[in-house]
């Protein structure tokens, strides 16, 4: 295993710990269920799942790091003829319990290519992730601290960094079909190559680093939130804006598609769903209430910092 791969499997191991270590202080009720797992073709990972807290109805903080034969669909979607692979990354999904308190995602993973199936040879590898919120009623100064966190992480690395991340999460994340964003944005990148300007080693550093500031980014709103007060009309809101959550996972998410077409973890793909989902018939929010103001914003990306 090659050095770069040791630190980033260390890396998501302590990130998992601090994540799910801080999750279940600010619960306080429940803790996570681990679940250790092993892939047939190569690896395996370690899934945590916590449900039914005082805080969280259900989140999931996984990490995988797992080889083998890329499937054709894949070497396809890649254009190449070789075909084994390495992919390390932590992915996790936390649904509060409360519509005040937005849901949360975030992904931090490194993948290689070799030309050999004993994979000494590599000849392609880059670094992808990056954090999205998705709010069912609006604070805007949480969406501006949300994306304030991880601007300082960007500009740490690249002027270019946040603008462009940004940019391409308000893309990615977007449910076409729809004509609205899953939420409202943060960052994600991939395919962040060795290049003339920046080595492998300066991703590892910008993707860490990224990973290290959910946690900032992410709690001081739950602890804003927690006690706002709320009706089973929100809470219909909420399942309503979950269904959209779902449509996106599995009909866009590379993830999601990646996942089930290399022989993943089933359980481990799809604890990113929530537990209590809505599709009513065309339903639409009232004029100029808070949940037609959310999907305005949703339509129309904002800059947020």
């Amino acid at each position: 295993m090659s050095e770069i791969k040791k630190k980033f499997t260390d890396y998501i191991r302590d990130l998992q710990d601090e994540i799910c270590g801080a999750i279940e202080k600010i619960d306080g009720k429940t803790r996570f269920r681990e679940d250790n797992w092993n892939r047939d073709g190569g690896g395996g990972g370690r899934t945590r799942v916590i449900e039914n807290g005082r805080v969280f109805e259900k989140g999931g903080v996984n990490i995988s790091t797992v080889y083998g034969e890329l499937p054709d669909p894949i070497k396809k979607h890649f254009d190449v003829e070789y075909g084994w692979f390495w992919a390390g990354g932590l992915s996790l999904v936390i649904h509060p319990e409360s519509p005040m308190i937005p849901t949360v995602h975030a992904n931090f993973r490194f993948f290689e290519l070799y030309e050999d199936e004993e994979m000494t040879r590599s000849v392609d590898a880059w670094f992808g992730g990056g954090a999205d919120l998705t709010p069912y009623y609006l604070w805007e100064e949480d969406a501006e601290h949300f994306h304030r966190v991880f601007k300082e992480v960007c500009d740490l690395h690249g002027d270019d960094f946040y603008p462009k991340f940004k940019k391409q999460c308000d893309e990615y994340f977007h449910n076409a079909h729809r004509g609205e964003g899953r939420g409202i944005g943060g960052l994600f990148f991939d395919y962040l190559r060795a290049d003339d300007t920046r080595s492998s080693e300066d991703w590892y550093r910008f993707t860490t680093d990224a990973g290290k500031a959910f946690l900032k980014s992410y709690l001081p709103i739950v602890e804003k939130r927690i006690a706002e007060p709320y009706n089973p009309a929100q809470k219909y809101w909420q399942e309503i804006r979950r269904g959209r959550y779902v449509e996106f996972n599995l009909i866009h998410d590379r993830g999601t598609l990646f996942g089930l077409k290399t022989n993943g973890r089933i359980e481990s793909i799809l604890m990113s769903l929530p537990p209590q989902v809505r599709w009513d018939y065309d339903f639409n929010p009232g004029e100029g209430s808070r949940e037609a103001e959310l999907i305005e914003v949703l339509k129309n990306p904002r800059e947020w910092v």
